[in-house]
Parts: C-alpha cells; structure tokens; sequence
C-alpha cells in the first residue's frame, strides 16, 4: 500500500470528527511522519483535543492526555523514583510522558520550570530522572494546545520551546455547511466512537521510514536554506528562523511530497507548509507591531523575494 493510500485512510477517519479540516489533518501526518512535534494554538472549541485524540486511535498508538496547571510539577509529567521498604531500593515510576501520543492540553498553563521538562524528550527521545537516561516510545509525538487570546494565568513559551515544535497549526471555524454536517453528527452520540484503528504497525513505520527515501535536488535545499536566511536579516524580524527550522522544512516537504503521491520534492511542496514551520519561531521587532504587521506578512513577503527554483526534467 502506498504512503497516499495509507495517509487518505487517516484523514477520512479523522473527518469523522474534525469537519472541513481535511488540510489540517495531513499536515498533522506529515509533523507525525518526520518525527516533529506540533503546537495547536486556537480558540476554545475548535476540536484541537478532540483531532489529537481522533489522530492516535486512527494510528492505533498509546494515547495519553496531561492537562497543564500552575501546580504540575516536571515529576508529575516524567515520572519519579520511589523507595521500596520491600526491596530496600529506588523504583522508577514512569510518568505519563511514556507513551507514543502525549496530548498537553494548555502547554502554557504550566511554569517554565515544568514546561522545560519537555525539551529533552522532545528534542532527543528521552528523559533523564535523577542521573538516570530513560528512552522514550520510537513513535513519541507531542501534541501540545494553547489559547491565543487567554493570557492571565498563563506562561508564555519560551524561544527554545517553540523551537522543537516542527509545526504551528491552527484548526480555525468550520464553515457553515460543515458546522450543520457535525451538529447533526453529534445529536445522538459523539462522533468520536466512530474513529476506528485504521492502520496497522506495521504501516505506521512504512510511512515513518519511507520518508528517508524521497529525493531532495540541491536547488531545492538551496531555495529552504535562502528562505530560512532571508528571515534572518528581514528588518521587521527580530528573530529569524533557527537551522532547525531549515531541517524542519525540508522534512516536512519530504513527508508532503510522499503524502501527495511523489518521490521527489517540488517548490510547491515547500511553500506548503513553510508557514507552519516558520510561524513560530519568528519575532517580529516593535516597530513592525506598531505598523501592525504580521508573521504570516513577513513569510508571504518572501515567498516573493526569494526566487523560486527551476528544476529540469532530469532532476526530478
């Protein structure tokens, strides 16, 4: 079975619940085939738990939630060692964080200290509890949500946080027609009942492992490293885009192409999820938030100065 046929079987299952967000759902395949992670920041009752739970039954992983609170402590996510009178000896006891799926809902809820827990295991698989190194699942994928327009109470993400996040996604309002389609879904039961495991182990690493083996030409690399620079010395960036932004992109391009029925990567491809890579991790200076401009501004602007690539016929 192709990449293709294995991510439509996803996203039909996972329209079961999410309506009208077919795009939101493979860009969600695509961060989970790269092994990224990726940060869902909404408003409240957009369906971003409801897609994260839909998204680990579909792919028949483990599954587990933790909601982030001021009182969570980094322990309560990773787990702790406990004396055993018993054995006379330390047990670990493993946390949540020990799965294959770990939904955080309101990541910035929790205090630096505890969100800080996270960034060894997202960016290296495992997590370390008094001296002792742990590995996590090799499917481990975190998908955290926050509230854009809620700030009290709240704790803001730091730089390096938001950087081992592949992808920023953002579910938004259904349209009408589809609000319709699911109030009628919901009148009897919760869709989310209907979300059967689609896909096997097995194909769980064939989509994970195949992205190894699509084609990247060296124009392509050069047109992501050029737009990855060109935020760096943007005058309305403060903040530019990290090298791993730049490994980001051109993974998920890989995993885009794949999911669209190619081997190789075009243009297109990048451009696609640019956004989502980018998003989050660029800052824009004070002057440019007073003449009111945005991220996504800054990114379309250089979709425009940064020439697209030509590719031959052979290249690809």
């Amino acid at each position: 079975m192709k990449v293709f046929e294995i991510k439509q079987k996803i996203v039909d299952n996972v329209s079961k619940v999410i309506f009208g967000k077919k795009e939101v759902v493979e860009k969600l395949v695509v961060a989970f085939m790269i092994g990224g992670h990726v940060l869902i920041e909404d408003v409240p009752g957009t369906g971003k738990t409801m897609l994260a739970r839909a998204i680990s039954i579909s792919l028949g992983l483990d599954f587990k939630r933790v909601q982030f609170t001021p009182d969570l402590l980094p322990t309560d996510l990773t787990g702790l060692s406990i004396y055993k009178k018993e054995s006379e000896k330390f047990e670990f006891k493993k946390g949540p964080i020990f799965t294959d799926i770990l939904l955080i809902d309101e990541i910035n809820r929790a205090t630096p200290k505890t969100q800080s827990a996270l960034l060894e295991a997202m960016a290296e698989n495992q997590v370390t509890v008094d001296g002792v190194t742990h590995p996590l699942s090799e499917n481990f994928f975190v998908i955290a949500t926050q509230n854009p327009i809620e700030y009290q109470g709240t704790f803001p993400l730091p730089e390096a946080q938001l950087d081992r996040f592949a992808f920023l996604l953002r579910v938004g309002y259904p349209g009408h027609d589809k609000e319709v389609e699911m109030l009628t879904s919901q009148m009897k039961h919760h869709p989310i009942f209907d979300v059967k495991t689609e896909v096997s182990a097995e194909e769980v690493s064939f989509i994970r492992n195949s992205v190894k083996n699509v084609t990247v030409d060296d124009t392509i690399k050069d047109y992501i490293v050029s737009i990855v620079e060109h935020t760096r010395h943007n005058k309305d960036l403060y903040l530019g885009a990290s090298p791993r932004a730049s490994i980001s992109l051109m993974r998920g391009a890989m995993a885009y192409a794949l999911i669209s029925g190619r081997g190789y990567v075009i243009p297109e491809d990048v451009k696609t999820i640019a956004k989502e890579v980018l998003t989050h991790r660029l800052i824009l200076t004070s002057e440019a938030r007073v003449r009111m401009r945005k991220v996504e501004d800054v990114i379309e602007g250089t979709f425009e100065e940064v020439p697209l690539p030509v590719m031959k016929k052979d290249e690809i």
